[in-house]
Parts: structure tokens; C-alpha cells; sequence
């Protein structure tokens, strides 16, 4: 069979419950809905975090995000950037003779060439390389070069760069890996996308404005699957479609971003289910079943690697070590699914395992619970200088001043849930099952252990 072009679309911060396909029609999203319904949906598609750059390491890697250095998403104290010495997925498709871009968010080094995404595997990237961005006032790298806004809005924009780097491709396959910020703030929409729902009494304002993001997000995923069409690529491309964490809550510029996730506890930031399980969609006509699939195991942010080299027929480099499984005959419904047992930690700074991890095992997973005092951000004062004036940073570096301390409570009391019987975790088992909670408690305490080894070996420079 002829290698498959690929294309990943990764969404940022889009959950579940955003797809009108899933909410009632709450929302409009008619391309992904269509998508969906000639596509594998993966059931249990579970990010490796539940926040932007952790969750893009892991996808790029195939590893956690610890083992990366990628921990947390402050650009101006280097915590995002992935080590150096990580082999990346378009790594290791350039050496197989593909051509590979990156379009978008980047998130995964900023204010160092060194970290650029030409400098990771791509030939070629147009992005902004921190965590969000303005939509209409942008300033985006390509090579050496700085863009700044033409105002178009940036979703439209990079969709633009997508279809001409589908017109420019030649013979040999290739891979895009095209990362919209939608729907991430800031909340900004395009005029006809939000008097679609202006007068949405049931809405938040902010709610009506994402949706309208939203909504223009699925245009131009519409419009990018349309080309493949034109150029006769649809069948032999193969086209995944997810998001980087769960939907955010809370609220933003004084109006509520909570709404429908499909009911799903907790939201961005939280190792609950609403933080961390996220939809994915597979389609390549040439080389996938839907009718035959098997889309309800667990699939997890850092199989994506092995996975994709598994249906392109690549072999994972020798010495190359992974966390992630090729689940590519599992998705083809010719081999079994595999029983997972996996983590998740995130924290502001550096790592601390007491607040906000989790680990699940077969139908079982035990949470240390979300604190917010976790989270807090007391230099969140260099975000807009890393946004909009990165020269600072270019010029004098990173910060690396001790992080700031904040007075956290003692941690909660972990919980227990069987996720099988009760995917809400409205039902915590702990108290009922004491031995289950400390064996899981044990293997999370020497996972944690295991992947801080390996943060301790990445340079932050």
C-alpha cells in the first residue's frame, strides 16, 4: 500500500460538548459532525495532560510530558519548552521521505531559535511560538521571518497556509501538522459567525463567543477537507482530528465559559475526566474500516507516534524510548485491546504529585483532587510581555528566579473511580475499596518517580 499522506489537526481546548453532533445542536458545527459520521470516533481518547504544550509534547514524542521537559505552560520561565534532545514525530517521517509542516500554535519553545519547530523536524512552520495569541493583531515566525497581521482572522489564516501547503506538495507524502489556537482566548470571532448566536438567551456572553469561534473553526476545517477533495488526495490521507485538554470553565472577562461537556466532571486543568478525555476522529478511506474498526479501548495523547509510524509502515528508531503503543491493528480490529495503566500530574512550576494527578488501570482510576491554590500564577504580569513584546525575553532570557511561593492546603483525601460503571466519577469508591486505592496509590507514587528521573536530565537554557 502506498504510504499515507497525514494530516493532524490538534483544537485547543475544545471539548466534547462543542460539537453540535453531541450537544442537541447547541452549537454549529455541520463539517465535523459530517466528519464524525464517515470517521472512527475514539470512545476513550485520553490527553497525556490537561493543559496545552504537556498534552503537544507527548503527541510529537511519544512520551510523557515530564520525561520531555515540557511541564507547564509559562513560556517566560522556559517550562514549556521541550528538551532538545527529543526525537519528534515529523523527525522521524522527514528521515522516511516526507515532506512535514507545522501551522499554528507551537507552545513548545519560545524566545530561542533552538526550539523553533524547523529546528524539531519540520521543513518548514508559520506559528506563534507561546501559549494564545490575539486573533486579529498577530505576529507569527516563519524561518527567520516575522508576519504580522494582515487582518484576516488567524483561524482563516491558517487554514490559508494549509491549503497552499497542500497545492505545493509534490509526489512524496507528506505530513501537516496544523494547530489552530480555537478556541482558546481570547474570545474574538468574526462578525457572521456571532450574530448567529447574539441573541442566544440561553448563552453566557462568553458561551455565544466561543461558539462563534467554534463555528468558524468548523468552516475551515470544512474548507481544508474540501481541497483534499480537489486535488484527489481524500482517500490515501490520513486525517486525525483532536483536541490538546478539556474545555475551559470559569470565567472570562466577566461572563461564565462553563457549559454542556457531556456531563463530564472537571474541565481544563483537572486530571477529572472533563480535563483530560477529549474527542478524536480518524479518517483515511484507504486504509481504515469504519464499519470494521475498533474504536472503544483506550487510546491515549502519547500513541499517537507509534500509531501513526504503525500505518505508514514505519519503524520505530532503534534505542528510541517510548510510552505509547502502536495501536494501529487494535484500530483495524485485528488484534486485542491492551489493558492501560496510565498517569497524569499537572501543577504550576514544578511538578508536586499530591495535588491533581491520577492514574487509571483497566476499568479503575484514583485522583488526587484539584486544588486551585495549585494553580496560581503570582507572575502572570510576563504574559503579555511574552505575548506581545518578545524581544524582552530574546534579548535578557528566560526568568529564573525561584517560582513564587503560594500557600497551598493540605491535600484532599485521593478518590476512586470505577470509570466503566460510573464515567461522571459522581461515586467515589475510596472508603469501599482500601486495598485498591493503595496498590494504585503505590504505582502512582513509582511512575511519578520514574518520569522525574527523567525531567532532571532536560536542560532549561
Amino acid at each position: 500500500m502506498t504510504r499515507p499522506n497525514i494530516i493532524h489537526i490538534l483544537v485547543d481546548d475544545l471539548g466534547y460538548g462543542d460539537f453540535s453532533y453531541f450537544n442537541n445542536g447547541l452549537s454549529e458545527t455541520p463539517c465535523l459532525d459530517q466528519l464524525i459520521k464517515e470517521s472512527l470516533c475514539l470512545d476513550q481518547h485520553y490527553t497525556s495532560s490537561p493543559v496545552c504544550n504537556p498534552s503537544r509534547a507527548s503527541l510529537l514524542t511519544g512520551r510523557y510530558p515530564q520525561r520531555t521537559g515540557s511541564i507547564d505552560t509559562l513560556e517566560w520561565r522556559g517550562l514549556e519548552r521541550m528538551d532538545l534532545s527529543e526525537t519528534t514525530i515529523a523527525d522521524i517521517l522527514g528521515k522516511a521521505g516526507y515532506r512535514t509542516g507545522l501551522i499554528g500554535k507551537w507552545h513548545l519553545g519560545a524566545f530561542d531559535p533552538r526550539y523553533k519547530p524547523e529546528n524539531r523536524g519540520f521543513d518548514e512552520a508559520i506559528c506563534f511560538r507561546g501559549g494564545m495569541h490575539d486573533y486579529y493583531d498577530w505576529r507569527l515566525e516563519s524561518g527567520n521571518k516575522i508576519i504580522r497581521t494582515d487582518g484576516r482572522y488567524l483561524t482563516e489564516f491558517w487554514t490559508d497556509e494549509a491549503i497552499d501547503f497542500l497545492k505545493r506538495s509534490p509526489q512524496d507524502p507528506f505530513y501537516l501538522h496544523l494547530t489552530y489556537n480555537a478556541p482558546h482566548t481570547p474570545l474574538q470571532a468574526p462578525e457572521e459567525d456571532m450574530a448567529v448566536f447574539r441573541n442566544r438567551e440561553d448563552l453566557s456572553e462568553a458561551v455565544k463567543t466561543l461558539y462563534a469561534m467554534v463555528r468558524n473553526l468548523d468552516r475551515n476545517v470544512g474548507r481544508l477537507l474540501e481541497q483534499l477533495e480537489t486535488q484527489g488526495l481524500r482517500d490515501n490521507t490520513l486525517v486525525i482530528f483532536s483536541s490538546d485538554n478539556g474545555p475551559q470553565f470559569g470565567c472570562e472577562a466577566g461572563s461564565s465559559l462553563d457549559r454542556f461537556n457531556c456531563q463530564l466532571h472537571g474541565s481544563k486543568g483537572s486530571t477529572y475526566e472533563g480535563g483530560i478525555r477529549v474527542p478524536a476522529i480518524i479518517r483515511w478511506p484507504d486504509g481504515l474500516d469504519p464499519a470494521t474498526a475498533d474504536t472503544d479501548g483506550f487510546f491515549h495523547m502519547c500513541d499517537w507516534l507509534p500509531t501513526i509510524l504503525g500505518f505508514a509502515g514505519i519503524d520505530t528508531p532503534h534505542g528510541l524510548k517510548l510510552d505509547g503503543v502502536d495501536q494501529s491493528s487494535i484500530l483495524r480490529g485485528n488484534a486485542p485491546r491492551y489493558d492501560p495503566l496510565r498517569c497524569w500530574q499537572w501543577n504550576r512550576y514544578e511538578p508536586r504529585l499530591e495535588y491533581n494527578a491520577a492514574i487509571r488501570d483497566g476499568d479503575w482510576k484514583l485522583v488526587r483532587p484539584y486544588l486551585p491554590e495549585a494553580f496560581e500564577v503570582p507572575d502572570i504580569k510576563w504574559l503579555h510581555v511574552s505575548m506581545y513584546e518578545p524581544e524582552y525575553f530574546i534579548k535578557n532570557g528566560i526568568i529564573t528566579d525561584p517560582a513564587p511561593h503560594v500557600e497551598i492546603p493540605a491535600p484532599p483525601p485521593v478518590e476512586l473511580y470505577n470509570i466503566k460503571n460510573d464515567p461522571l466519577e459522581q461515586h467515589n469508591l475510596a472508603e469501599a475499596q482500601p486495598q485498591q486505592v493503595q496498590r494504585m496509590d503505590r504505582e502512582l507514587s513509582k511512575w511519578f518517580e520514574d518520569v522525574c528521573k527523567d525531567l532532571a536530565k532536560t536542560r532549561r537554557e
